[in-house]
């Protein structure tokens, strides 16, 4: 997986052990109303469908993970987060990259995600990226009620094939 970018207090990002799932518990507790549980992330461990990674400073410390699970030709981003003392240092973008590098190196051609209609900030790091809104899922989240929209990245390269 690709570094982050260096900065004063460098992470980087590698698979998830299972010594990283309380911090991403914690994480997830920050992060969302509806959190995972440790059995849902202790699950991912070793799935071959799945992304399960960590970004992570000199000491250990976990910042933000990613979730993707690939199927086929199609991913998805199941569950990124950052921890709120980390955030609008590149880690997202970063956990986000390091999950369209494997769908690449799978052979992914669409990548799909959903995001909270007000999450403004992640709303603009998917877009960066290349994601466009496809669908929107009416009163999708709970606590607080909201709608969801499904984004799409196509991954699909035109391909030549040699003659055989």
């Amino acid at each position: 997986m690709r570094p982050l970018p260096e900065s004063r207090d460098a992470v980087r990002i590698r698979p998830a052990r299972a010594e990283d799932i309380a911090r991403v518990v914690a994480l997830e507790t920050e992060a969302f109303s509806d959190a995972w549980t440790w059995a849902s992330f202790e699950n991912l461990l070793g799935d071959p469908r799945a992304l399960f990674a960590v970004a992570y400073d000199d000491d250990g410390l976990v910042h933000g993970y990613v979730v993707a699970w690939y199927v086929v030709d199609e991913g998805e981003i199941a569950n990124l987060a950052v921890a709120s003392t980390s955030r609008r240092r590149g880690i997202g973008g970063s956990l986000l990259d390091a999950a369209l590098d494997e769908a690449r190196t799978r052979d992914v051609t669409s990548v799909y995600l959903e995001v909270r209609d007000s999450n403004e900030v992640a709303r603009a790091l998917y877009a960066s990226r290349g994601f466009v809104q496809v669908m929107r899922r009416r009163r999708y989240y709970r606590t607080p009620t909201e709608d969801a929209l499904v984004l799409k990245l196509d991954l699909h390269q035109p391909r030549t094939h040699a003659p055989r």
